[in-house]
């Protein structure tokens, strides 16, 4: 003990021998120094702080992640639940025409949904097996929840002891919402992952600028510069999120006087990749699109799809020009998507306790950058068109529920750190007893072990707590039900299950009908709706004309028959439109039909001649 304390001592002069005004939060944990076998001395941590996650502690949690992210994937796909999404299938047919396409290039990105996730999918999608069984969209994303959660361990680790950083990490991991949507094409995978590195890292530059560690703050500066270009070409709001994380990095920047010249490169470094995203992106709408803002009021902007697929003479959804409702039904949406039954607005006050105690602690205030989300989206339905609908609330229906994961993080970590917070305090004038080998509490917290289990009950509550508590109310009245536990999927996976339960069947059985086709025929058809039909009927997109070809998609329209072999019309698309004004020379051979789909006309060409046709899908 004589020799650890003397240790600590020459740790802490040699500290300050070096003339740095702060120390660092690994530096304040060092408790001694030992000499290895191997004749290396290497720094003694306490076991009980607060301080940077090891390396050696973030690889468990790594190969935990992976495994889980594996065990979703399996169960996912066997059931049939990776392409239920429409947009999953749309996303993974922006990123095969990428390449697959008459007119293959940068071009056939679209100018709404951001590029970042279709180019991940670029090198997987290209083999027809995975893009027709979707694995082509999962592969990134499971690679994208396994480096989210070790992220999300450092940041907690950052904020709380390592048994609360678990069990924070626990119940992001554990999430079957999160878990479902690792498995798929979407996008917030990917998003959640850059926003937990994203905060993390900014926690590191802060840092290291405030302790006047000039290299570590230059070296974070470039690599927060790089995730939020990455963010910025991800979602949209990773917009706003790029540019909070710039604003805490510039004003830490602005404060560190005798560091300002020295960072001044890499902070050029930093905002001309945080400028470069929307930059790029403002110009590609332009030269494509001959509008920089042709994502917001374009034909396929939310305001336009809102408008679309709103009933005429409705009313707008609730939350339009209303921040009180859109707060209410994200936050709400936010807590059914993290929490089981009514737990989530036990969660969500737990969240914002926390986060006020880290505002109240002003060492811990960077990670308020999770909270980005909530903001974003209390604008985005409120003006920007992007309504929410889940059971709870009224229309009682399904609609953009996943948003309210973006939230998950932020949940989880201000939850926990509330948690431990009322654990302190809880246990002042307590005298804990304390292992003689470790140095650690060896005192069993009540509080923790409770906060355990109800973090390993949530996501099987999520799954089966419906049926579970309606068993327990039927003996309760003395009526046991035959039934003693039934799947409910969570709020998400159901969401995508109720939406597909037409799309699904109709674009199977049109797959069928294509199937049937001589390979290589042209086929002139709108894409945008059902190019699962094509995917599941394994037909290469080059081999069809389509919205995505300009010249050869007008040109086609003008005269049907003369372009192509074979025509699918969709009643009111433009094909069918086209079809009714130039029907010379085509022929119907099939209609098709399915409850809430509109009807699928194919027609064949007397006019076309075999020598256009394509010689292999």
């Amino acid at each position: 003990m004589t020799e650890l304390r003397l240790n600590a001592e020459r740790t802490s002069w040699e500290w300050a021998k070096s003339g740095r005004t702060k120390r660092t939060p690994r530096e304040a944990s060092i408790v001694g120094r030992r000499r290895t076998s191997s004749g290396v001395t290497e720094p003694v941590y306490d076991p009980g702080q607060v301080r940077p996650a090891t390396r050696e502690e973030t690889v468990p949690v790594l190969m935990g992640a992976l495994l889980l992210g594996l065990m979703a994937l399996i169960v996912c796909f066997t059931q049939g639940y990776v392409l239920l999404y429409g947009d999953a299938v749309a996303h993974l047919g922006i990123a095969r025409r990428i390449l697959d396409t008459r007119n293959p290039g940068l071009v056939q990105l679209g100018g709404v949904w951001l590029p970042l996730p279709h180019l991940l999918m670029l090198p997987f999608v290209q083999k027809m097996q995975w893009w027709q069984s979707g694995l082509a969209g999962a592969w990134p994303s499971l690679a994208c929840y396994v480096f989210g959660v070790a992220g999300f361990y450092r940041l907690c680790r950052r904020m709380l002891v390592p048994r609360w950083a678990l069990l924070a990490t626990v119940f992001y991991a554990l999430n079957p919402n999160l878990l479902y949507l690792a498995t798929t094409a979407m996008t917030e995978p990917l998003f959640l992952a850059l926003l937990v590195w994203m905060t993390l890292l900014t926690v590191e530059c802060v840092e290291a600028i405030q302790a006047a560690e000039r290299k570590l703050a230059a070296r974070r500066m470039v690599w927060i510069g790089v995730l939020i270009f990455a963010a910025v070409f991800t979602r949209y709001d990773g917009w706003v999120l790029g540019a909070a994380a710039w604003c805490i990095v510039a004003w830490q920047f602005s404060r560190a006087d005798g560091l300002r010249r020295s960072l001044a490169p890499a902070f050029a470094v930093f905002t001309l990749l945080a400028l470069a995203g929307p930059l790029l992106w403002l110009g590609y709408n332009q030269h494509f699109y001959h509008d920089p803002l042709d994502f917001m009021r374009g034909p396929y902007s939310a305001s336009a799809i809102e408008q679309r697929t709103s009933p005429p003479g409705s009313r707008h959804y609730r939350g339009w020009h209303s921040p009180w409702w859109a707060l209410l039904f994200y936050t709400r949406t936010a807590q059914v998507d993290a929490a089981a039954w009514e737990t989530g607005f036990a969660v969500m006050a737990a969240a914002l306790a926390g986060a006020w105690i880290a505002v109240r602690q002003r060492v811990a205030r960077t990670p308020l950058l999770l909270w980005v989300p909530l903001g974003f989206y209390i604008y985005a339905m409120a003006y920007g068109s992007v309504p929410i609908f889940i059971p709870q609330l009224y229309p009682h229906s399904y609609y953009n529920s996943r948003y309210g994961m973006e939230l998950l993080p932020a949940l989880a970590l201000f939850a926990c750190l509330a948690a431990a917070g009322m654990e302190r305090r809880l246990a002042r004038g307590r005298i804990a007893a304390v292992s003689p080998r470790t140095g650690a509490s060896t005192t069993v917290r009540p509080l923790y072990l409770a906060a355990l289990a109800l973090v390993l009950a949530n996501p099987v509550a999520m799954i089966y707590g419906a049926s579970v508590a309606q068993w327990c109310v039927s003996h309760l009245r003395r009526r046991p039900s035959t039934v003693l536990v039934r799947y409910a999927p969570p709020l998400v996976l159901n969401e995508a299950l109720v939406n597909s339960t037409t799309r699904v069947p109709f674009e199977r059985n049109l797959a069928t009908v294509l199937e049937e086709l001589p390979p290589g025929a042209p086929i002139l058809m709108q894409e945008s709706d059902h190019i699962g039909a094509l995917q599941d009927a394994g037909i290469a997109l080059r081999q069809t004309i389509n919205e995505s070809d300009y010249d050869s998609w007008h040109a086609a329209l003008q005269a049907p028959a003369e372009h192509a072999e074979y025509v699918v019309a969709f009643d009111g698309d433009t094909v069918a439109k086209a079809v009714e004004q130039h029907p010379q020379g085509l022929q119907e051979m099939t209609i098709l039909c399915g409850t809430g789909q509109p009807c699928a006309r194919i027609y064949q060409s007397d006019g076309y001649t075999a020598s256009g046709a394509l010689t292999e899908r």
